[in-house]
């Protein structure tokens, strides 16, 4: 009874697929021995009489027009679609096929012949002799005992109709049971790509019912699970965004004490000074860009939708880069571009491929390009991708997969004198997720890092 209870689906599915496989073997012997037995006990019944006689009449007919030859394809045809052995036997006690005749038949013709009179007079049609033009004759001899089971199983014919019903009853049975099983699997696999996609609402064990098995079981953990990362992404959202606000107020109250430093100093620190400005500065960039990212994992901008034109947002980032770009020695091109609009938030899209397009303007070597380019996407007419390339020392392969997320830094090619943070990257993919985009990176083969922004079009 314990193994039962801790393995409930294990032994719903074998007992299931056991059940099944009696239901289609007892239906399937059911019918044929059925069969059977309507064929011993209905022997002398005249439907049995009048197919014979048919097959007789078959028989003669196929002798004139073919002779012997034709005569044993047509037993040999007969044989293999009758469940009941149909001999023709000559005078000698031979059968036309060569079949080993059972005694009991053979001695049933002997008795025939010593009561030859008698026999003529009850002769039914069937029992008549079938002659051939060398002189010869064969008769032609039901035996009844001889319809097995086996024999009727071997018969494509006569078992065809017991098979189809047996293989619709477990065609039915399977059906269920595989709906039973993938139904709330298919509920499981729903939830997880909506967490996934960062709705952490999504709970599934209401809707097993009353069910109690091991799939019940993984929808409650699945819910425990996604109730305990809703309340932890929650606390980290809100711990984010309360942090970033309270750090606001010190940051300037700091701006306005260094002013009034700057003063009462009389330009004898003005290098300290200029030092702690710098960092003012860096800081509150961070802040705000923490106060940036929360709204986007709250998903706080996603409701503002409009029609944005994406050659035109390019050309703008373009030319707000260049002047940075210039600084380090380098420049910022826009290859091939074309009208496309889409929908989503232009002054979040355009934070979102600037910070792409900066990140990579800093990072490029000096003299070389930042190039950026636009096509539609291979085989989906309604989604465009944005490429922006920089030709710099690129990351290790192992953190591709990394370098979206908040705060990673890849400290061998890209340090912190650069004045990073390590959150321009997770603002602009939680940016393009946003409004069902994606973005990744990957290295190229002649140096440098590839950033692939894909967003769909908005539908006319």
């Amino acid at each position: 009874m314990m193994v039962l209870a801790v393995h409930k689906l294990f032994w719903k599915i074998f007992l299931s697929f056991w059940l099944t496989l009696i239901i289609f073997t007892g239906v399937l012997m059911f019918a044929a021995s059925s069969y059977l037995e309507h064929i011993r006990t209905q022997q002398d019944i005249g439907s049995v009489r009048s197919r014979l006689s048919g097959y007789l009449e078959q028989a003669r007919a196929v002798t004139q027009q073919t002779g012997v030859q034709g005569l044993r394809e047509w037993l040999e045809h007969l044989d293999r679609s009758e469940a009941i052995p149909i001999f023709l036997i000559d005078e000698k006690g031979q059968d036309l096929l060569g079949r080993d005749v059972p005694p009991d038949i053979i001695a049933r013709m002997e008795r025939r012949r010593e009561y030859a009179g008698r026999m003529e007079r009850k002769r039914h049609r069937h029992a008549e002799p079938i002659l051939l033009a060398d002189g010869s004759a064969y008769r032609m001899v039901p035996d009844f005992q001889s319809a097995t089971l086996l024999r009727i199983l071997q018969r494509p014919r006569v078992i065809a109709l017991p098979v189809t019903i047996a293989a619709l009853i477990s065609i039915l049975a399977c059906m269920l049971l595989s709906r039973y099983l993938t139904l709330p699997l298919e509920r499981l696999r729903r939830a997880a790509q909506h967490i996934a996609a960062g709705d952490l609402a999504q709970r599934v064990a209401p809707s097993m019912g009353r069910r109690q098995d091991e799939i019940a079981d993984l929808a409650g953990a699945f819910d425990r699970m996604a109730e305990r990362l809703e309340r932890a992404f929650n606390a980290q959202r809100q711990l984010l965004s309360d942090a970033s606000h309270e750090l606001r107020s010190p940051l300037a109250r700091l701006q306005v004490a260094l002013e009034l430093a700057r003063q009462r100093s009389r330009g004898d620190a003005e290098e300290e000074l200029g030092r702690i400005e710098l960092e003012i500065e860096r800081l509150n960039g961070l802040i705000g860009q923490l106060l940036e990212f929360s709204r986007l994992e709250a998903g706080v901008d996603a409701a503002h939708i409009q029609r944005v034109e994406m050659q035109e947002l390019l050309e703008g980032i373009i030319a707000d880069a260049q002047f940075e770009a210039e600084s380090r020695g380098c420049k910022v091109s826009l290859g091939v571009s074309f009208e496309a609009v889409i929908n989503g938030n232009a002054m979040l899209l355009r934070s979102a491929i600037e910070n792409v397009v900066r990140n990579a303007a800093r990072y490029t070597k000096p003299g070389t390009a930042v190039e950026i380019g636009m096509w539609k996407e291979a085989g989906k007419p309604g989604g465009i991708v944005i490429q922006v390339r920089d030709h710099g020392p690129g990351v290790p392969e192992e953190m591709l997969p990394h370098l979206f997320e908040p705060f990673v830094r890849v400290e061998a090619a890209r340090d912190r004198s650069s004045g990073g943070h390590g959150l321009g990257l997770a603002i602009a993919d939680r940016a393009v997720r946003l409004y069902g985009g994606s973005i990744a990176a990957r290295n190229e083969q002649g140096g440098g890092l590839s950033v692939l922004i894909r967003l769909p079009l908005a539908k006319t």
